[in-house]
């Protein structure tokens, strides 16, 4: 049974985050949100950092299958692109502030951006509200090909993310 703050709702991609307008058309746009329980810290960057570093075991099954596949395509690997520097695992760091970092990567076949967006304000009882969205526009039918595949797994496996990190447990807010 899950408890109140595992509770995980697909929600539109908030107007106020950076990726909303950021591509003229997208091929897929997603939001999902879960609500952090009063004490947990609202900084973007150590969220983004908490929950990909707490995946799902089955997840980095899943991205070696991934991996092995696009090589032979010529595209980039989730081993390759972790190893490079201003990296979030694998995501290139695009921009960051107090409430949202946004995080991503471009390649030939698809471009992407993903957004952790924290609440500024708290709710009454203490909580927040974290938004972990993803937006693609993709370049090329390899591009779409590749989206129609991945899509549904994309899906599962933000979910299952977000759950693993609230059963984890999130990060607390350092006090000054």
């Amino acid at each position: 049974m899950l408890r109140e703050f595992e509770l995980i709702t697909s929600v539109p991609v908030p107007s106020r985050s950076g990726i909303t307008h950021l591509y003229t058309s997208t091929n897929l746009a997603d939001a999902f949100a879960i609500r952090l329980p009063a004490g947990t810290s609202s900084n973007p960057d150590l969220l983004a950092r908490f929950i990909f570093s707490h995946q799902p075991f089955w997840v980095g099954w899943l991205l070696k299958v991934r991996d092995t596949i696009v090589a032979s395509f010529g595209l980039k690997t989730t081993k390759h692109l972790a190893s490079l520097a201003h990296r979030v695992g694998a995501f290139k760091v695009y921009s960051t502030d107090q409430t949202e970092i946004v995080l991503g990567e471009d390649d030939k076949h698809l471009d992407f951006r993903i957004s952790v967006l924290c609440a500024g304000e708290a709710e009454p009882e203490g909580s927040h509200q974290l938004v972990l969205s993803t937006v693609v526009q993709c370049h090329n039918r390899l591009g779409r090909t590749y989206l129609f595949v991945i899509a549904p797994f994309h899906r599962l496996v933000v979910k299952a993310t977000l759950l693993r990190a609230a059963r984890v447990g999130w990060p607390l807010a350092t006090r000054l």
